[in-house]
């Protein structure tokens, strides 16, 4: 698993750190009804576990690279299902989510999840590592470089480096500034989780930063817009090596 801390910034859709780090194993919330997820005055009087739900429902149900992840994991023998993968549960300090790759679970912090826009980037954040845990024999425990590359890969394709993401947290305007965000958020993702240096960590993401970079699926490239995500081509998911 690998995780990064979360940074404080504003407005909903300020850039939040998602988080693979192993959470304590809780009983899993009872599921919600299955109503249509909607967020308006009631919603502020909804309990956390409440608000994860209808906030994962929505996801689920409308976000397009969640729906092509999902489709991908299906088609490369790893059907998702609601209940069994995904788990809202509070978490310490400031944890957004994680994949929890002993029990192929995805934690979603509902104590730390408070809108909408940092539900879908957490869900496809880590959707894209339990993509990788599926297609490829990944070692997360005793292999940096293995764990190096699928947070190179979340953090270039999850959104983690958008533009706005990045306005919030006033770094932008750097040449190649995506590739240098890509790169800071992997290496802080790893340290989150392994007790390791930060030098050790820049040597794992240096060595496997230019093959898993451009190693875009199930996407087959950087999606930049939910438009994009919706035209492109569907594709046939291989199984493939991790770096």
């Amino acid at each position: 698993m690998a995780g990064a801390p979360d940074e404080p910034v504003p407005g909903p859709a300020a850039g939040e750190q998602l988080l693979q780090q192993h959470v304590p194993r809780q009983v899993f919330p009872e599921p919600l009804a299955q109503a249509k997820p909607q967020q308006g005055f009631l919603f502020s009087f909804l309990t956390h576990n409440q608000k994860c739900q209808l906030m994962l429902l929505k996801t689920l149900e409308t976000n397009p690279y969640v729906k092509l992840l999902l489709d991908a994991m299906k088609h490369s023998g790893c059907a998702i299902n609601k209940d069994r993968h995904f788990s809202c549960e509070d978490c310490n300090g400031n944890v957004s989510g994680g994949f929890d790759a002993s029990t192929s679970q995805i934690v979603l912090c509902q104590n730390n999840i408070h809108n909408q826009a940092h539900m879908n980037r957490v869900v496809t954040h880590e959707l894209i590592h339990a993509f990788d845990h599926c297609r490829a024999h990944v070692d997360w425990f005793t292999n940096v470089r293995h764990l190096a590359c699928s947070e190179v890969r979340a953090a270039n394709l999850s959104g983690d480096c958008s533009l706005v993401n990045e306005i919030f947290r006033l770094r932008f305007g750097l040449k190649q500034h995506h590739q240098t965000c890509v790169r800071d958020r992997a290496i802080l993702s790893i340290l989150a989780v392994r007790n390791i240096s930060k030098e050790v960590a820049q040597k794992a993401v240096d060595e496997v930063f230019e093959s898993c970079f451009n190693d875009h699926e199930p996407f087959g490239r950087i999606p930049h817009s939910k438009t994009a995500s919706m035209i492109m081509k569907k594709k046939t998911w291989f199984s493939s090596e991790q770096t």
